[in-house]
C-alpha cells in the first residue's frame, strides 16, 4: 500500500518548480505606485510628473500603465458638483501621460458635457415629476376618499413612478455613458500608441 500524502506535502511537490520572478514584483510594485500617485494628484497631494520622472526607467512603463488604468476607472457620471473638479483633474492627469492633442481635446469636450449633465439631469428631474404629478394627484385623492383623510404619497415610493423615472434618466444617462465610453476606448487607443 503506497503512503498517503498531506495537503501540505501534495502542495509543495506541485509549487516545486514555481520561482518568484523578481522583475514581475517590481513591475507589480510600479504599477501599484502609479495607481497610488494618480489617487494623490487627484486630491490635489501630489505631483504626478515628477513622482514619474522619479521613477526608475525600468520601471515606467509599468508606473504609467498604474496611473493609466487608476485614471480610466475615475472617469463617468458626476454626482455632485465636486465631482466635476475630479473629472477636470483626470484629463489634466491624462494629459500627462498621454501625448495626443486630439484625445486631450476630446476629453475637454466630454468635461464639459459632464459639466452640463448635472443640471441636465436636474431639469429632467423636475419635468419628470410634473408630467407625473397629475397622475400622482388622483391616486392620492383615491387613496384619500377610500382611507377617509387626505393622503399624501412620495413619487419615490410609488413603483409605478419609480418605474417611470428611472426609463426616463437611464435615458439621459445612456447619451452620457456612451459618450464616456468612446472616450476611455480612444484613451486606451491613444496609450497604446506610446
Amino acid at each position: 500500500m503506497g503512503r498517503i500524502k498531506s495537503a501540505l506535502e501534495i502542495a509543495l511537490e506541485k509549487t516545486e518548480s514555481v520561482k518568484g520572478d523578481k522583475s514581475s514584483i517590481t513591475q507589480f510594485k510600479a504599477k501599484q505606485w502609479g495607481k497610488r500617485q494618480a489617487s494623490e494628484f487627484l486630491e490635489g497631494k501630489g505631483d504626478l510628473k515628477k513622482a514619474m520622472k522619479e521613477t526608475p526607467e525600468d520601471e515606467r512603463e509599468s508606473f504609467r500603465q498604474g496611473v493609466f488604468e487608476f485614471l480610466l476607472a475615475q472617469i463617468g457620471l458626476p454626482v455632485s458638483e465636486g465631482d466635476i473638479k475630479k473629472i477636470e483633474n483626470v484629463g489634466k492627469a491624462l494629459a500627462l501621460i498621454i501625448a495626443d492633442g486630439g484625445f486631450i481635446k476630446l476629453y475637454d469636450q466630454l468635461a464639459g458635457a459632464l459639466g452640463r449633465y448635472l443640471d441636465e439631469a436636474a431639469q429632467y428631474d423636475e419635468a419628470i415629476k410634473r408630467q407625473y404629478a397629475p397622475k400622482l394627484r388622483q391616486k392620492e385623492e383615491e387613496l384619500s376618499r377610500r382611507m377617509g383623510r387626505e393622503i399624501r404619497i412620495d413619487p419615490f415610493q410609488d413603483p409605478e413612478f419609480v418605474t417611470f423615472y428611472n426609463q426616463n434618466i437611464n435615458a439621459l444617462k445612456a447619451n452620457y455613458e456612451s459618450a464616456i465610453a468612446q472616450v476611455k476606448e480612444r484613451a486606451q487607443v491613444s496609450f497604446d500608441k506610446q
